[in-house]
């Protein structure tokens, strides 16, 4: 379960102001404004096409990578804007980690996949390596199960644990902030059940920001969650009371099964 949330105990470490977002003449998203709280799982959820996962891949650039993409507005991680041209990008996207909805682990070896970022770091000390990795698949309660066979192939695992290598994979690299887009809608219920779980205990490391279709799941692993609608935030604020007491109509219609 979430644990009840003081609102007065919270830090916010994310600040979304009036956040617009292009794709060519299609506007994906419309005047965003939220703060997401450290060390809190924020969910974001909504019917397919309302800009999840556009949203989500704006916290560590992602949309740059597409052609015609334009941003308007502001997002400070840490009080720093990273949409100013000063910024880093490969250093943004150290600090803020990211898994896919499918797993992808890269064609290399279990130790390898958690590795790799390290090495891209610039680290070369093979004992600080190792312990990092090991670190990396304690968290992602993934060591117990690989520790005997750390050079076999990422592709031997199974799925549940292909994704929580990606996850450990992320962590290597010491982000802030960790973003979950759809993690667990490719694996089964027992998979899908341990990263639910893994989730609780990761936030106390770094913030998550976790899209999801299932907002049943949101129920269970946010402690605030944010609902879009046709690029508009609809509604944010802890996930017991937009779950309970909906201030919008749409919420309340998305909730009850009325759209999505």
């Amino acid at each position: 379960m979430v644990e009840e949330v003081k609102m007065e105990d919270l830090k916010s470490s994310v600040h979304v102001e009036d956040l617009c977002l292009w794709f060519g003449d299609h506007q994906v998203l419309q005047n965003v404004s939220f703060d997401i709280y450290d060390k809190k799982v924020t969910a974001v959820i909504g019917p397919s096409g309302c800009g999840k996962s556009t949203m989500l891949r704006c916290f560590n650039r992602m949309n740059d990578l597409i052609e015609s993409t334009k941003i308007t507005g502001k997002i400070l991680i840490d009080g720093d804007d990273i949409y100013a041209p000063k910024i880093d990008v490969c250093a943004l996207r150290s600090k803020v980690g990211m898994v896919f909805q499918r797993p992808n682990p890269f064609p290399k070896s279990i130790f390898e996949n958690v590795a790799y970022g390290i090495r891209i770091k610039g680290i070369k000390d093979k004992k600080e390596i190792n312990e990092k990795v090991e670190k990396s698949l304690k968290q992602s309660w993934l060591w117990e199960e690989v520790k005997d066979r750390l050079h076999a192939s990422a592709f031997s695992l199974s799925g549940g644990q292909q994704q929580r290598l990606c996850i450990a994979r992320a962590l290597a690299t010491d982000p802030d902030i960790l973003l979950l887009d759809e993690p667990t809608s490719a694996l089964d219920p027992q998979a899908t059940l341990k990263i639910e779980e893994l989730l609780h205990e990761l936030k106390h490391a770094v913030t998550v920001i976790i899209v999801t279709h299932n907002f049943g799941q949101a129920g269970r692993v946010a402690d605030f969650t944010s609902f879009f609608y046709l690029g508009e935030l609809v509604e944010y604020g802890p996930t017991e009371k937009l779950f309970t007491v909906p201030q919008d109509k749409r919420t309340e219609e998305y909730l009850t099964g009325h759209f999505g």
